[in-house]
């Protein structure tokens, strides 16, 4: 028998169901920048987790975030499209939350509304 908080925590984990095509773009003020840093960390871990992805010189990897954001432009959550490289996932939804952070252009919003940000890692040639 399930109790009332596993069934809490059941429905907590279960992400929502997304509309990409349908999601506008994150509204930044600047666009968060990819840096050398940022690829290498995202690189090492395709590699680690044997992530069925093709890296490497002049390739480029794009994962999509759909950003949760309430009335007062505060992030209220993150879910990444499932790319198969959950790490890679996480990294990504958790970059696009930390630059959302202050580098919203003001909105209209009086409720909770979705959004999609794509982080693109570009490998230089």
């Amino acid at each position: 028998m399930i109790t009332a908080i596993a069934l809490a925590i059941a429905l907590q984990a279960t992400p929502p169901r997304i509309d990409w095509p349908s999601l506008a773009p994150l509204p930044f003020r600047a666009e968060p920048q990819i840096t050398p840093d940022m690829l290498a960390f995202v690189a090492q871990e395709v590699t680690a987790r044997k992530c069925p992805l093709a890296i490497g010189a002049g390739l480029t990897l794009t994962v999509d975030v759909a950003v949760l954001v309430d009335a007062q432009d505060t992030i209220r959550t993150t879910v990444p499209r499932a790319i198969q490289c959950p790490t890679v996932e996480q990294y990504a939804a958790a970059m696009v939350a930390s630059a959302a952070r202050g580098n919203l252009l003001p909105r209209m919003a009086s409720a909770d509304q979705w959004y999609r940000a794509s982080v693109t890692f570009t490998w230089p040639k």
